[in-house]
């Protein structure tokens, strides 16, 4: 309700907020403010969190100031997204950016096997299996997270966005239509600021850079707690003799994510009309 959600905002602006820009990205330092939940229901407005971080601001200068709006930089997203989906409500459904030959996702009995080892956090990329089990878990994923698992679904596995904006749906206690949806085509390449199709994240960089010590990988992938965040960060590149000595319990990645980058590249220069163009010279 309003009066924990109250608490869970002047917790926030006691410390958090302030380290909010350098520490935001890291999922172990839980440096967020987990308001998504009370603005998603409306046990708090967006209007009321504005007006305290803007109080707060005001008390600092330098780096904390800048922080504090950094935080309400990511407020404004949520907004702006608001308005995308109530001038465009199509996008919920369909992509928001053309392709000129449009996007062949993949289906078929591989594109189910590789949904479904998505959805249960068995993939092979410890960072993108922890946020799927968090998600479980939790009804809740980190936000950097989030980003991390849908360009794995869209540009290692190349299955379409909507597929896992239904598993977001659904499992996402903090689920808003306009916001979720905004961040799905955003990682699809697809919507209305989307990531550049040649920006692929890659999984193990992203899980090293952001979770070093892997101390939000071993806590949601039990499998790998003792195992060393070295030989977690580049699981992919380990032989399988050696994974099945650190673990038995943990899979083999099942895609190639160098591999899959090109594919990706590929698919999107076709849908753009410049794959033979390039091909040629």
């Amino acid at each position: 309700g309003p009066d924990v959600a109250r608490q869970r905002l002047d917790a926030f602006l006691d410390e958090a907020v302030y380290d909010y820009e350098d520490r935001r990205d890291y999922p172990a330092d839980e440096n967020t403010s987990r308001l998504s939940t009370d603005l998603k229901w409306g046990t708090i407005g967006v209007r009321e969190v504005y007006e305290q971080t803007a109080a707060a601001k005001a008390a600092v200068a330098g780096e904390d100031a800048d922080s504090v709006e950094e935080f309400q930089a990511q407020l404004a997203w949520r907004e702006f997204y608001t308005q995308a989906l109530w001038a465009n409500p199509e996008v919920g459904t369909e992509n928001f950016k053309e392709y000129e030959e449009g996007l062949s996702w993949r289906d078929g009995e591989t594109a189910d096997e590789h949904l479904r080892a998505w959805k249960d956090g068995e993939t092979g990329y410890p960072i993108v299996d922890a946020g799927m089990r968090q998600l479980r878990e939790e009804a809740y994923m980190h936000n950097r997270v989030r980003m991390i698992v849908a360009s794995f679904l869209t540009k290692d596995l190349l299955i379409d966005w909507r597929e896992g904006y239904a598993w977001f749906r659904e499992k996402l206690a903090d689920h808003d239509t306009a916001n979720d949806n905004g961040g799905w085509q955003w990682a699809a390449s697809t919507g209305t600021d989307a990531q550049p199709y040649f920006r692929i994240f890659n999984p193990m960089t992203q899980g090293e850079r952001y979770d070093p010590d892997a101390e939000y990988i071993h806590e949601y992938v039990p499998e790998l707690r003792d195992v060393s965040a070295d030989a977690v960060h580049s699981w992919h590149e380990l032989s399988v003799g050696r994974r099945r000595q650190l673990t038995t319990e943990y899979p083999d990645p099942i895609v190639d994510h160098s591999e899959m980058r090109e594919e990706a590249l590929e698919m999107f220069q076709r849908a753009r009309g410049e794959y033979e163009e390039e091909a040629a010279d």
